[in-house]
């Protein structure tokens, strides 16, 4: 069992300090699902994001590196809870929604905090109960498995879809693309 928040990891038999705050964790993982970097890039923006003496690391280090950033990201399990299951969120689209809840798990408004731990951030999440976010999840859930909704889910979703439906992001190749035909 793990009972501390880690500030730093080890990384190549030293410890480096890593950014743990819940922003830098937010960022890391929209730079992870960056349409317009390969993988190559997107790992070494992630890195670059966690770890701020990145330039004094090893290269040779950085496969370690990574694995321990995603290690952290979940929230200290060697594997993400719901790994492999279809999407049903977007900490980008959602964070609007999944923020109150986390507020009101937390007791305080969090986009004030200097420094809120992602573990923190994280265990929050988890307990977030019944709310906006959890009952857009559940009709996100139910339509991806082709589940009928029923009668106030329908009437909720028709009012709401632009709080459902995740939006497909585009590669700057194809939003110019659009662009041009538009």
């Amino acid at each position: 069992m793990n009972y501390t928040l880690p500030q730093a990891l080890d990384v190549g038999g030293r410890n480096w300090a890593i950014r743990w705050d819940f922003r830098a964790v937010l960022d890391i993982i929209t730079a992870l699902g960056d349409q317009d970097l390969d993988n190559r890039e997107r790992a070494y923006v992630a890195l670059y994001i966690f770890y701020p003496e990145l330039e004094q690391m090893p290269p040779e280090t950085y496969e370690e590196a990574l694995k321990k950033l995603l290690w952290f990201l979940n929230g200290g399990q060697e594997e993400a809870f719901g790994a492999g299951s279809m999407r049903l969120m977007d900490w980008e689209q959602d964070f609007p929604l999944i923020v109150a809840p986390v507020n009101r798990v937390l007791g305080r408004d969090i986009r004030g905090d200097a420094d809120l731990h992602w573990w923190t951030f994280l265990s929050a999440y988890y307990e977030i109960g019944d709310c906006t976010f959890a009952q857009v999840v559940a009709i996100r859930d139910k339509k991806a498995r082709g589940k009928k909704l029923e009668k106030p889910e329908r009437e909720w979703y028709a009012r709401n879809k632009n709080l459902v439906d995740l939006k497909r992001k585009y590669t700057r190749a194809e939003q110019n693309a659009l662009a041009k035909l538009l």
